[in-house]
């Protein structure tokens, strides 16, 4: 015995909204604005997949939270256009593509522990970081170990490169005393 047809229910058509005028709509956005700010004072936002570090900074920061989560999007928006240039059988999209999906990622994680893991900064990760030694090496002599490139808090500056990058003033006065008086 053959199925008998549905019957068919027409939905309901919406009609469409009578365009605003120039008053109304300002209004609107103004009413927008202040339950906006309303509801931004009686329930601040909370960043718990943040590191407290991170949120504390200051939005000036070089590697403030709002500067990172640009850089990440600008990053994946890279990766998705690499993507396209892959299947596409474009030479070297393949490496960008890996690039940009893993400084995403390290960025990512950044914001997670408040390390940063790359050698870079950057939007486009562009701006070599920085590195600081926080607790001195000894040779067997006594005296410290030094790496090129490396910022000494007990010298104020960073090792062997020059003034204008960073490294030992030129009117800076050699240290009085050495590490082997204290020994």
């Amino acid at each position: 015995m053959a199925k008998e047809p549905e019957k068919y229910e027409r939905k309901k058509i919406r009609k469409p909204r009578k365009p605003m005028t120039a008053e109304q709509k300002a209004a609107a956005v103004e009413r927008l604005r202040l339950a906006r700010e309303k509801k931004a004072k009686e329930n601040p936002p909370t960043y718990k997949n943040i590191h407290p570090d991170v949120v504390a900074l200051d939005p000036e920061d070089p590697l403030s939270m709002h500067r990172v989560k640009e850089w990440i999007k600008t990053q994946r928006e890279i990766a998705s256009e690499e993507r396209k240039n892959e299947r596409n059988g474009i030479k070297g999209a393949t490496a960008k593509r890996c690039r940009a999906e893993g400084y995403a990622r390290s960025m990512t994680r950044y914001l997670e522990d408040s390390v940063w893991n790359d050698g870079y900064y950057g939007e486009h990760a562009t701006l070599p970081m920085n590195r600081v030694c926080t607790t001195l090496a000894y040779n067997k002599d006594g005296t410290p170990k030094r790496t090129w490139g490396v910022y000494y808090p007990d010298l104020g500056y960073v090792w062997g490169v020059s003034e204008e990058r960073g490294g030992k003033p030129a009117d800076m006065p050699e240290p009085e005393s050495s590490l082997e008086d204290f020994l």
